[in-house]
């Protein structure tokens, strides 16, 4: 048979054409398809009300770092940050999964309910303010109404979280069991109120009335918060998860900050001081510092004070570092070191005219009745230096300022000055109260010599009781001037950061003078207004103390004729070779009763000393007084 090639050529044909058609058809197709994808990607813009429907939304949430923890000088925990979790249920997991098998399903809703009711009996253990009824029907209407968080109890400890991980359901995890725990970081200061004023804390909500950064905690939360991170979450059918999609930042813990603190010294300050004013009613608060000599470390700072007569003592102000006062007495030191240093007395047992207690040539100050009884009991009218310091003459030194200083009373205040008794210098604690020092420079006010003469014995300047200190500390230290610190170094993970340490403010004197006045010191707490310390433990040289609190109008009493004093002890032990410096300090409320440094401060000061002798590895017999 033979076969027709012009047919089958004539098929073969039209099958080109038509797959050629198609092939430029699908060629088109293409182009076209790719073209709108260009244009959808460079142009298209769609409705913004569809686009939030559509898209999952992402919201950025803070990672908060672990806090840094603060310690005191031998590595124990003043300060430290604690997990706690929150822990909550997601009441609706697998309810939909149940849903779509009618039949299997019903089976497996039915047993999820069996152990939500089981697991209800558990969480009335843990969490007793409701009944296992009543956590039952919470999780059950949760289920009925779609309630994807159900807040359970307060935050627990990890130990309990643990445990509520080990409950009917909550074994199951989070996808299965519903079980949601909010990791939060809380703060806590394991020897309670000791030290709570100077540790401090930082205070989040800034509608708090008050400061929110306070002690150690505020002034170096920048070193102690550390860094947050951040993570982004968005929104699907499974609940609120992660953006995988997004970038994570890690954050950055905390670094520590090892303190001068002696947890142990700091307990001794606090009962030394507490167990003789807690049943004061009169007194309104009271601080304590102890420093150690030759660094200028403070090893313990005890700040108490109380609203009423019938509240508790608290650490709720630090009175040492931001109460301003009258110095009082304690001042006489500062006149003994210029007479010295400027030649114009060469020892102490030079004498001046007891004066019948007036100082020559200045009007409207009292008369000194210390120099009445001493011309009475000695009958003299001379007295040593030694002497005037010894029963604090407010006469003595008004005489040796006026006397020395009346035509240049700028260069007695340029030595105050040049003590650092007139300025607030850098601390590790926010607060520190600028001292005032008048001056004949100053032109809103009138100067005489009776501003001189007080000003000789402690009066018309303000200082801190932590100003007072530092000067005092300095004549321990021969001269020395070490300024105060609280931070020793910042470390992390134990590995010291950044070394801080002592630092030398000034040289304020010669280390003759220094002797000369560790002299005097010494004889006020062995037979002067300090005799309640001779019996000490230890040697202590120091000096009272005690200024009045003015009204309005400069009065020193109200109108009953009551007055608020300021009584005050500072010095240093042990005397032959201090190494510690304290001040205390007592402010009282308007009273008749007297509060003098002599009084309180001495015998706060005297218990501190006896137990740190006790303790201290530092004391030697060859440092101690013989007893």
């Amino acid at each position: 048979m033979e076969v027709d090639t012009s047919k089958i050529t004539k098929n073969r044909d039209r099958i080109g054409v038509v797959m050629y058609v198609v092939y430029v058809l699908l060629l088109l197709a293409s182009v076209l398809l790719f073209a709108k994808i260009v244009g959808i990607q460079l142009f298209f813009k769609p409705n913004p009300k569809i686009e939030t429907a559509l898209t999952p939304r992402s919201r950025a949430r803070s990672i908060e770092p672990v806090r840094g923890n603060i310690i005191d000088c031998e590595g124990r925990l003043l300060a430290m940050s604690c997990p706690t979790y929150q822990i909550a249920m997601d009441c609706t997991v697998r309810r939909d999964e149940f849903r779509k098998d009618k039949e299997e399903g019903a089976k497996k809703e039915e047993e999820w309910l069996r152990k939500a009711k089981e697991l209800s009996v558990e969480l009335a253990k843990v969490f007793p303010e409701k009944s296992a009824d009543e956590y039952w029907k919470l999780i059950r209407n949760g289920r009925a109404n779609g309630k994807k968080y159900l807040r359970l109890g307060k935050p627990v400890d990890r130990n309990v979280y643990n445990r509520v991980c080990k409950f009917p359901l909550f074994n199951e995890g989070k996808y299965k069991g519903g079980l949601i725990a909010e990791q939060q970081n809380i703060r806590i200061y394991p020897y309670g109120k000791l030290a709570r004023r100077t540790i401090g804390f930082v205070r989040n909500n800034r509608s708090e009335v008050g400061n929110t950064h306070v002690g150690l905690e505020g002034k170096f939360d920048y070193v102690l918060h550390g860094r947050e991170g951040k993570e982004w979450l968005k929104v699907t059918d499974y609940g609120r998860v992660l953006d995988n999609d997004s970038t994570k930042t890690l954050p950055e813990d905390g670094k520590d900050i090892r303190t001068t603190i002696n947890i142990d010294y700091q307990d001794i300050a606090w009962r030394s001081l507490y167990n003789e004013i807690h049943e004061e009613t009169d007194l309104e608060g009271a601080c304590l510092v102890l420093m150690e000599s030759s660094t200028g470390a403070i090893r313990a700072m005890v700040n108490l004070y109380r609203d009423g007569a019938d509240a508790d003592f608290e650490e709720v102000s630090n009175l040492a570092i931001g109460r301003s006062i009258e110095p009082g007495s304690v001042f006489k030191t500062v006149t003994l070191m210029q007479v010295l240093s400027d030649g114009y007395i060469k020892s102490l047992d030079e004498t001046i005219p007891t004066g019948h207690g007036v100082i020559k040539g200045v009007k409207g100050i009292p008369q000194d009745v210390h120099m009445l009884d001493h011309e009475r009991m000695h009958h003299t009218n001379e007295i040593s230096i030694i002497d005037g310091f010894r029963i604090s003459s407010n006469y003595v030194f008004g005489t040796l300022a006026v006397s020395n200083y009346a035509k240049k009373p700028m260069r007695f205040i340029e030595n105050i000055h040049s003590y650092k008794l007139g300025e607030a210098f850098d601390f590790d604690l926010d607060g520190l109260a600028s001292p005032t020092i008048p001056s004949p420079k100053d032109k809103n006010r009138y100067w005489s010599l009776s501003d001189l003469a007080v000003m000789g014995y402690g009066y018309g300047t303000r200082e801190t009781p932590m100003h007072i200190l530092c000067f005092y500390n300095a004549i321990a230290n021969k001269g020395k001037m070490m300024k105060p610190y609280l931070v020793e170094d910042i470390e992390l993970n134990g590995n010291v950061k950044e070394k801080r340490g002592p630092a030398l403010m000034s040289s304020i004197c010669s280390k003759a003078v220094a002797d000369t006045i560790t002299r005097a010191l010494r004889a006020v707490t062995e037979e002067g207004t300090a005799r309640r310390l001779k019996d000490a433990k230890c040697t202590v040289a120091g000096k009272t103390g005690t200024s009045f609190g003015t009204y309005s109008g400069g009065s020193y009493r109200d109108e009953m004729g009551r007055r608020k004093y300021q009584g005050t002890f500072v010095g240093f032990f042990p005397a032959e070779d201090p190494h510690y410096s304290v001040i205390c300090t007592v402010f009282s409320r308007p009273t008749s009763k007297q509060f003098q440094g002599g009084g309180i401060p001495a015998r706060a000061i005297k218990n501190l000393v006896n137990e740190i002798y006790n303790i201290d590895p530092c004391f030697r017999p060859t440092l101690c007084a013989a007893k």
